[in-house]
């Protein structure tokens, strides 16, 4: 008798004395045995058969590519998983989007979308809206020169809001937004724009179209780039109050 044929005959055996999946068991143990495991024949066992249960973390890791075929190398990169798992956990508490009381799965969600650059703005402050609130209450006829040239919905909010201004200010200016920003305060963003828009009003108010207006904001001059920091952290400080330290 063959050795398949051996193996054909005990699954038969094993199935009729209620023993269904030892042999299945004993196949992917050998394959978790080799040296470099393949990845094509463990996606194979797992399409045909129910993985054990005390192999199904390792081989669902192994498919999902968060533990590389080799397997030396297992501890070190587990070890480097947990690493990272901490530090984007921490990245998105700093900017607010979870908190201690986040049910896992969101946390979970948040963390892909954070590594695939695919995380929204903001989980509860709409920094547009949010824009054209503050906008507003320091000039709303700017806001409504704005709104009748069609051009409040245009303006560059990816260039502001996603990409934090980064190509729009020069470095040293951009790297005192950033360090609000790092430290937990989207809000900056908002008031920088405003400002922006503050500083520039007689240009922005002489423009008549929607397109103008953007080609205008995307390419500020640099040279009030300071001056425009400045005076958005003031308007941050004005009404969201001044940070303190937790005592």
């Amino acid at each position: 008798m063959t050795e398949d044929s051996q193996r054909n005959f005990r699954s038969v055996y094993y199935e009729k004395v209620g023993f269904r999946g030892v042999e299945e068991k004993k196949s992917l143990e050998i394959l978790l045995k080799d040296d470099r495991l393949d990845t094509e024949k463990l996606c194979t066992f797992s399409q045909r058969f129910p993985l054990p249960s005390m192999y199904r973390a390792l081989v669902w890791k192994v498919l999902l590519g968060i533990l590389p075929p080799h397997h030396e190398s297992h501890a070190k990169v587990m070890m480097y998983r947990k690493e990272q798992y901490l530090d984007v956990l921490h990245a998105l508490k700093v900017v607010r989007f979870v908190s201690d009381a986040t049910p896992q799965a969101e946390v979970y969600l948040r963390m892909y979308q954070l590594e695939s650059g695919k995380l929204p703005r903001s989980p509860s402050f709409p920094l547009p809206k949010a824009f054209e609130q503050y906008l507003n209450l320091e000039d709303g006829r700017l806001l409504t020169h704005l709104r009748v040239c069609s051009a409040a919905p245009k303006l560059p909010y990816d260039l502001w809001f996603k990409r934090c201004f980064a190509g729009c200010l020069p470095e040293s200016s951009l790297q005192r937004v950033w360090d609000k920003v790092v430290s937990g305060s989207c809000k900056i963003l908002v008031f920088v724009a405003v400002e922006i828009l503050l500083t520039f009003k007689i240009k922005v108010m002489a423009l008549n179209s929607a397109e103008k207006i953007t080609k205008f904001l995307e390419n500020i001059p640099q040279d009030s780039s300071d001056a425009i920091v400045s005076k958005a952290i003031d308007l941050w400080h004005k009404h969201c109050g001044t940070p303190v330290h937790s005592s």
